[in-house]
């Protein structure tokens, strides 16, 4: 089972939520407040998130868990329930706002609703340099590759541009061959094409740069 973050100040109620999720399979992560939950992000897959924090609001906490896990899941769990919340909730990159109180089972439905996307994403672990497609296929990858994939994952529906791109891998624009990025991102397709029998959804934005045209999370 996936594991869930979960970023809730009331303590009491933070534990029940957290004991029902364990019972039903999930791995939790607690945290009360934003900096609590900053060393814990990278490890989960599913952030539920209340918006009254005390050292910031969750509406801040879902802006910058998007921008930097393009590909976690994010519930909203609230008890303010008026509409512009839950715009707001939704235009800063939530994909479910619940307002308490909550019936625990849906809740739970839910969590798993948005597990089977959340699994559907492709992965790239930076801990073990692998890319992992979402029906299992692995390959390594290099330094550069994985800076590529992951500045990419950052970027989400978005192309980077070839100077981003160079300036990530720590080189100097002005000074370096893009033929060099040309060729990296050619052999990268053909090691996957080759080892899978399928395309990398690693396409070229004309142009501009190069995008991910699938959904690609951090691990």
């Amino acid at each position: 089972m996936r594991s869930i973050l979960l970023l809730e100040d009331e303590a009491e109620l933070r534990e029940e939520i957290a004991a029902f999720l364990q019972k039903r399979g999930w791995t939790v992560l607690q945290a009360g407040s934003l900096a609590e939950s900053a060393p814990l992000i990278e490890q989960a897959d599913i952030a539920v998130i209340d918006v009254m924090l005390p050292d910031g609001t969750g509406f801040e906490a879902v802006a910058r868990l998007r921008r930097q896990r393009p590909g976690c899941g994010i519930v909203m769990l609230t008890a303010r329930g008026e509409t512009q919340d839950k715009v707001r909730g939704f235009e800063d990159g939530a994909d479910h706002y619940l307002v308490k109180p909550i019936k625990l089972l849906e809740f739970d439905a839910a969590l798993r609703a948005l597990s089977r996307r959340v699994a559907a994403s492709w992965q790239l672990d930076r801990q073990a340099s692998e890319l992992i497609a979402p029906e299992g296929s692995r390959m390594m990858v290099s330094v550069n590759e994985g800076s590529l994939l992951e500045l990419l994952a950052r970027h989400p529906g978005q192309p980077a541009s070839r100077r981003e791109i160079v300036e990530n891998f720590g080189q100097e624009w002005l000074h370096y061959d893009e033929r060099r990025l040309e060729t990296l991102v050619s052999r990268l397709r053909q090691r996957w094409r080759s080892l899978t029998r399928s395309e990398l959804p690693l396409r070229t934005a004309h142009r501009v740069g190069y995008i991910f045209a699938a959904p690609l999370a951090l691990a």
